[in-house]
């Protein structure tokens, strides 16, 4: 029998090129996290462990403080406004840090370059590169939002489920002012260059937004541009 030769295979590791890059609010920012209630509830539905349906009183700002997504530790819910809004300023005082998905914003990028038209594939453009926050504060999934004020409370009246259904009030936080610094990682043998995926950022910004209410859904809010300064790593 023929003994077997051991040959060497060349396997060349992907190339990527690393960037930190910053988007810039050009309209105020609306979040809107699930928070836990909300999360249980889906849940026990899934699960048929859903109880009977029980009415409780809306508590607007636990409801604003539930829409953050907190990079610090979240206060617990109040038991009215005054003690909930009493955690939120304590926690601001301590020096809350809040963020917005890295997943969104990717997401953004690659829907506005091909609504706006511009020669490209979503389901290329999702391999191509990756985000994540560029601030220590960030998570591999969560980056940091940089404003010079806290985010405020809004109140809006929505729909859910459309028109035919009855209005609900809702409150979500906004931040007049943003920024989000990101760490931009990108394939360098992709048929896209740098240059080229830089290009679609402002589109992503203007065409689809991020957040609530952005121009994606109707709205105008969420709307960003690409910073001036592009610092390149790698």
């Amino acid at each position: 029998m023929a003994t077997a030769k051991a040959s060497a295979i060349d396997i060349k590791a992907p190339e990527f090129g690393i960037a930190e890059i910053t988007i810039v609010g050009t309209t105020p920012l609306v979040v809107h996290s699930w928070d836990d209630k909300a999360r249980q509830m889906i849940l026990d539905k899934q699960t048929g462990t859903k109880k009977g349906a029980k009415h409780e009183i809306k508590i607007p700002v636990n409801d604003f403080m539930n829409s953050l997504y907190w990079l610090t530790q979240k206060p617990e819910n109040g038991k009215d406004n005054e003690e909930a809004m009493d955690k939120m300023n304590h926690a601001i005082e301590d020096g809350a840090k809040f963020g917005f998905p890295c997943n969104g914003i990717k997401a953004a990028i690659i829907s506005g370059a091909y609504r706006a038209g511009l020669d490209v594939k979503m389901s290329e453009l999702r391999g191509t590169f990756f985000i994540e926050g560029a601030t220590s504060s960030s998570t591999i999934d969560i980056a940091e939002i940089v404003s010079p004020n806290p985010p405020r409370m809004r109140e809006d009246m929505v729909r859910v489920g459309g028109m035919s259904k009855s209005a609900d009030v809702r409150y979500r936080a906004e931040f007049e002012q943003w920024e989000i610094p990101l760490r931009f990682k990108y394939l360098k043998s992709s048929k896209y260059t740098f240059e080229q995926l830089l290009n679609m950022i402002p589109y992503g910004g203007f065409v689809t937004g991020i957040g609530e209410w952005r121009p994606e859904k109707n709205g105008q809010f969420g709307m960003f541009e690409l910073g001036k300064q592009v610092m390149t790593i790698e």
